[in-house]
């Protein structure tokens, strides 16, 4: 059996009830309160007191007391006893005659006058215990008939008995049962559930009166309990609808009764105690020449033919604690919940919650981890409790003790697992997710401290991928705790994020500069290095910075320098002031040149001419320095002088003069030296350069394409002219004429007109070319500037016309206009510009709308014909 439900427990003992005589047996017993009555063979009707008597050690027993006894004066058997307290009277069966007797004298009542007391030819009665009449001193009685297929309905006063209603049934009813209106009736070949206000009725099941005894019995309201065919137990309603599953009992029942939430039967030879929430059979009790089973206001009373017992419910924690002492969890789940409507609502939570927290230790000691999770959920545990199973993982500073009395049988997990490291790692695994899911909910509230330093404690033991995301995250992980665990299982990145929450940045970066050179042994991270510049760049302390800038710079200058070049601009952080930042860099030439390039090319927010010039120098003494090495890397000079190049083409804000001193002497640099003379607007010299020392065509006629590119057409033409101009000189003063670099030089000037055309102003270059140029030379530059002569000639002339029309329609408008009064006021504004009018000076638009004078000319000014012929061609 699963659970110790019921004890039986004597009531009144042989030798009390009928002392010498043999042959006296029971017959019916009723209880009502403290007061037993039974029936017994020879027509006498006993009265006893029981009292409950509990030991010291909470056992109980009664105690019984014999009143009285009477002889009711009849020769049968006392068939049936019902008590009647508000009436005070025991409602009697005795040889097919229902009458009343007072309950204390056990004298038998009178007949009132004009009404009976006594109710003849009766097999069968029943208490309606539901009463539909609402007269308290008063019962409501459902009879059976020997003689007629019918139920009567009674009222019983006091002293009387009055029938109110007779319901015809099919067959002979045998067994009856009332609720209200309803009858519940065993006939002789079924069950059925009848109506008698309505006349409506339902059949049941059938079942052989004539092979057993029926039995039906009311457990609440319009529900009733049926035997059945096969050993089972019905339950109907009173719509004929079973709400419940059957109890599979035995054959041979005697009687049945209920006390939530079981259903107790008795046959010849045992007690079966069924749960009416998961109909298995809970208990069995021997019990030999049993043939009374009746519940009396809860109180479940036993017969045999010579004395009473009374089945006493063991208590219902005890009862589940049995359960989960024999790891019955599920039943003693069902057992909690189906007795809810037995216990008060504050006790019953309590105590629900209390079992659940058992059932997941339970099942946690099983290793069914789902099952136990779902159960510390819904009982609301205290994750404190399981915390503590697991050594070392609670702070030392906790407050935290454990329930009293314990949820569970384990001392700690080593208790549990008892030796077993699977199962240790298992359950470690478990806490591990359980915890990660509870840390943010209610369950850890007041406890948070507890919960997220035991969750940092595992993931550094079982080396989990979620430590730096709890360290990372909020959390409250305990320091003093913590730092030996991570410092034990070498954590020590994890360990400096821990700090670094805390506010102790110093701290962590001392830590993590150690594991960075090698002093401490950390595989967490392999950029570590690169993490620390990170952290340094986004720091809001500006003295680490200082302090650790130097250790990341000397261990890599390209990469340490982010910590100035990448730091974001953020409310949050402190600016650091780059004049400060380069003179901090003077000792670190590599870095400085790239925090340099980072203000220059950039920032475009920082523009400073000293930034431009320190980095030029930077970048000149570069080149200097390669150029003067022997050998030569030419791979190496060439990117150094294009970055230069790149500079001084880019930059404005550098002081080219000054540069120009420092290269004067170097020929090597005699382009760099041509681009600072473009900076310095003296481009005769820039392409005398590039012309005659370099002799780059190619080169002078870009640096012409760049000195150009942000300035008008104007300043551009006069460029290429001055170029053309160099070309068609020939060589420079003091060198002497050469035909082949005059021949260079010629064929420089024909490239560049065939390629730069449009630029050059054609009359102008006619006038500068030799006489002795062939026309066919120059046939692409002739060919583009006619093409561009026309186009600019009928441009103009389109605008030309235009103009014209534009100006004939406005003098047609004004002349239309002209007839109409023009109403003009202060308070009338013009159309234009929306602003009133100050004198009676006006223009009239098309339509009679007036604008001042200066907006229309304004408008004149801007429109397209007068734009076209403000940029037409110089040539037109």
């Amino acid at each position: 059996m699963s659970v110790k439900a019921f004890e039986l427990v004597p009531a009144v003992e042989r030798d009390l009830l009928m002392g010498d005589k043999a042959r006296i047996n029971i017959e019916c017993i009723e209880c009502c309160g403290k007061h037993l009555y039974m029936g017994t063979n020879d027509c006498f009707i006993h009265h006893f007191l029981l009292d409950e008597v509990t030991s010291s050690k909470g056992k109980l027993s009664y105690s019984a007391q014999k009143l009285l006894h009477k002889y009711m004066g009849l020769k049968k058997p006392v068939a049936e006893l019902r008590a009647a307290s508000a009436l005070e009277r025991l409602i009697v069966l005795c040889d097919g005659i229902v009458f009343l007797v007072d309950m204390v004298t056990l004298e038998t009542v009178p007949s009132a006058a004009g009404g009976g007391a006594k109710i003849r030819g009766v097999t069968s009665f029943c208490i309606n215990e539901n009463p539909v009449n609402g007269d308290p001193f008063c019962v409501e009685m459902g009879v059976l008939s020997s003689k007629r297929r019918t139920v009567q309905i009674y009222m019983v006063y006091e002293d009387r008995v009055q029938l109110v209603k007779e319901v015809t049934t099919p067959e002979q009813p045998c067994a009856v049962s009332v609720d209200g209106y309803f009858l519940c009736l065993a006939l002789t070949s079924q069950y059925m559930i009848l109506n008698y206000n309505t006349g409506a009725s339902q059949d049941l099941f059938p079942y052989n009166s004539e092979e057993r005894r029926p039995i039906v019995k009311r457990i609440g309201r319009e529900e009733f309990l049926l035997a059945a065919h096969g050993g089972l137990g019905m339950f109907a309603n009173a719509e004929g609808v079973s709400q419940r599953a059957p109890v599979n009992w035995s054959e041979s029942v005697i009687g049945a009764a209920v006390c939530f939430p079981y259903v107790v039967a008795l046959d010849e030879s045992f007690i079966t105690i069924h749960s009416m929430l998961d109909q298995q059979l809970k208990q069995t009790l021997s019990f030999r020449d049993g043939h009374i089973l009746q519940d009396f206001e809860g109180k479940v009373i036993l017969a045999s033919t010579k004395a009473v017992y009374v089945l006493v419910p063991l208590p219902l924690e005890r009862q589940i604690q049995d359960l989960l002492a024999n790891h019955k969890v599920e039943e003693a789940l069902i057992l909690t919940e189906g007795a809810q409507q037995n216990i008060p609502k504050e006790k019953f939570q309590i105590l629900h919650k209390r079992i659940l927290q058992q059932a997941g230790f339970i099942q946690f000691g099983q290793l069914q981890f789902l099952e136990a999770k779902e159960h510390f959920r819904k009982g609301q545990l205290d994750v404190r409790e399981l915390i503590s199973l697991y050594p070392l993982l609670l702070p030392a500073s906790s407050s935290f003790t454990r329930c009293h009395p314990p949820l569970h049988e384990f001392a700690d997990l080593n208790h549990l697992a008892q030796g077993d490291e699977e199962k240790v790692l298992r359950c470690k695994k478990f806490l591990i997710t359980y915890l990660g899911e509870v840390r943010s909910t209610e369950v850890a509230n007041g406890c948070r401290e507890d919960v997220d330093t035991a969750l940092l404690k595992l993931y550094a033991e079982q080396n989990h991928d979620s430590l730096l995301d709890l360290l990372a995250s909020d959390n409250a992980c305990l320091v003093a705790d913590s730092i030996p665990w991570l410092e034990k299982y070498h954590k020590y990145f994890a360990l400096g994020l821990l700090y670094h929450y805390n506010g102790q940045d110093s701290a962590a970066l001392q830590l993590w500069i150690q594991v960075a050179d090698g002093d401490l042994q950390d595989s967490t991270r392999a950029d570590l290095y690169e993490y620390i510049v990170d952290f340094l760049c986004s720091s809001s302390n500006l003295d680490l910075v200082w302090k650790y800038a130097d250790w990341a710079l000397r261990k890599d200058p390209t990469m340490g320098v982010n910590i100035f070049r990448k730091r974001p601009a953020s409310k949050e952080l402190l600016e650091l002031n780059p004049d400060d930042v380069v003179s901090y860099l003077g000792k670190h030439s590599q870095a400085l040149l790239l925090y340099l390039e980072h203000l220059v090319l950039l920032s475009p927010m920082l523009q400073k001419e000293k930034f431009h010039t320190h980095l030029a120098v930077l970048y000149l003494e570069r080149v200097l320095t390669l150029l003067s090495q022997s050998p030569t890397d030419e791979e190496q000079i060439s990117r150094a002088r294009e970055r230069l190049q790149t500079l001084f083409r880019v930059s404005n804000l550098y002081r080219a003069q000054f540069l120009l001193g420092k290269m004067e002497n170097c020929e090597q640099l005699l382009l760099e030296r041509a681009t600072l003379h473009g900076k310095l607007e003296e481009h005769d010299k820039a392409l005398h350069i590039l012309v005659h020392k370099l002799r780059d065509f190619p080169a002078a006629e870009a640096f012409c394409v760049w000195a150009s590119s942000c300035r008008d057409s104007v300043y551009r033409e006069q460029l290429f002219h001055l170029l053309l101009g160099v070309y068609l000189d020939g060589n420079p003063p003091g060198k002497p004429q050469t035909a082949a670099g005059g021949g260079d030089l010629e064929m420089a000037a024909v490239d560049l007109l065939n390629r730069h055309g449009e630029v050059f102003d054609a009359v102008r270059v006619l006038h500068m070319l030799p006489e002795g140029w062939s026309l066919q030379l120059l046939r692409p530059f002739l060919g583009r500037a006619i093409r561009a002569s026309m186009h600019a000639c009928r441009t103009s002339q389109i605008a030309m016309g235009l103009a014209h029309s534009e100006n004939r329609q406005l003098l047609h408008d004004r002349l239309k206009d002209r007839k109409k009064p023009i109403f003009v006021s202060e308070k009338k504004g013009c159309h234009l510009c929306h602003n009133t009018f100050s004198e009676p000076d006006v223009v009239c638009l098309p339509g009679g709308v007036p604008v001042h004078t200066h907006c229309v000319a304004q408008r004149v000014r801007d429109s397209p014909t007068k734009r076209q012929l403000t940029n037409s061609s110089s040539h037109t």
